[in-house]
């Protein structure tokens, strides 16, 4: 099981903070273990936005929210996502995934990999 909970209320302003917490409860892990985030905007398809391996060894980030977002985890089962100086553009629903061995061949970026994906938390940004 995949639960994927909001800090705060999904409504935000611009520039606000927001943070995610994921947290896996399946599977068991390796250091080929990702547990990503990915949003969905209406209308567009889902899209990859940051990655993070078990025990924090490679972290990855969409260009989009680099330098904004910050992904973390405690080596337990969580993973957070820190999102900063938030713009009306990352209004999406946020999924949290999980892929338990990411293989040769294999894309980070593409949603059809991932094994284990958390409810969706729709995540608003407007003034």
């Amino acid at each position: 099981q995949v639960r994927l909970q909001a800090s705060d209320p999904g409504l935000v302003k611009p520039s606000e903070t927001l943070s995610l917490t994921c947290t896996v409860s399946v599977g068991s892990f390796t250091t080929n273990t990702f547990w990503s985030f990915f949003r969905q905007a209406p209308g567009n398809e889902r899209e990859f936005v940051s990655a993070i391996s078990w025990r924090g060894g490679n972290i990855y980030y969409a260009d989009a929210v680099k330098g904004r977002f910050t992904i973390s985890g405690d080596n337990a089962r969580n993973t957070y996502l820190q999102m900063n100086a938030l713009k009306p553009e990352d209004t999406a629903v946020y999924y949290c995934a999980a892929v338990a061995y990411l293989a040769a061949g294999m894309d980070l970026t593409d949603a059809l990999d991932y094994d284990y994906w958390g409810q969706g938390t729709q995540v608003t940004v407007s003034s």
